[in-house]
């Protein structure tokens, strides 16, 4: 399977290391956040991962509506559940839930159009910063605190009118950013295409914290550092 790489299975549960998990987010998502590296103070497992296993074991259906709670360490023991009004449920070894998944529709466990749906979503998924973000950050005139940048993935969620949709591409659709105090929540709107055609649509909300002034120095700094930071990761891998 083409996720094979990026986790393990120990006594019937799922396990990632926080090597596969940054693996996951740099090599599948393009996404460096630095939160996903092995080494981060305040490390945590890439939500498009735990999508992906979702999608994996379960396959993918019509309508699917994803809720994160809370971020996922590294090596945590998780098991999906599937529940009699057939929604899932991931959770630790202690019961709690760190992923909750409504779906409905038709369901297709077809490998191909799994993979295809997989790849396709989470690499528009991972490129959150600085494509999406900083623009609406500094359209609201804040942005997060550059020593200590913390976006959570929160909820996302999608439609789709037909499961043929193994040449699937996912686009960019608009977005918009709702500041509270300190917190921020940015919506990220995204259509589905295929052989030309709209085939879907959906959303994902992320949660940024430690909201401040916008600095467009100190931003364009963060900025220039992350891509410097990108390139010299692409090299070495």
């Amino acid at each position: 399977m083409f996720l094979d790489d990026y986790y393990t299975v120990r006594d019937g549960r799922l396990c990632i290391s926080a090597e596969q998990a940054s693996r996951f987010a740099k090599q599948m998502a393009d996404d460096y956040n630095p939160i996903h590296d092995p080494d981060a103070r305040r490390f945590c497992v890439p939500g498009d991962l735990l999508f992906a296993l979702v999608l994996a074991r379960h396959g993918v259906s019509q309508q699917m509506n994803f809720y994160f709670r809370g971020m996922v360490g590294a090596d945590m023991p998780l098991e999906i559940n599937e529940r009699t009004d057939g929604t899932l449920g991931m959770s630790d070894t202690s019961g709690k839930e760190v992923l909750i998944v409504e779906r409905s529709g038709e369901t297709s466990v077809d490998p191909a159009v799994i993979e295809a749906f997989t790849c396709r979503y989470i690499a528009f998924s991972g490129h959150n910063f600085p494509h999406y973000l900083q623009p609406l950050m500094e359209q609201q005139g804040v942005m997060f605190n550059p020593q200590r940048p913390l976006v959570i993935y929160d909820s996302m969620g999608f439609t789709l009118n037909s499961l043929d949709i193994a040449s699937l591409e996912v686009e960019f659709a608009g977005s918009s950013f709702e500041v509270n105090g300190k917190r921020g929540d940015a919506h990220l709107e995204f259509r589905m295409v295929s052989r030309g055609e709209k085939v879907g649509q959906g959303s994902k909300k992320l949660v940024v914290s430690g909201l401040r002034a916008y600095d467009a120095t100190v931003m364009n700094e963060f900025v220039d550092d992350f891509e410097r930071r990108k390139t010299l990761c692409e090299q070495m891998n």
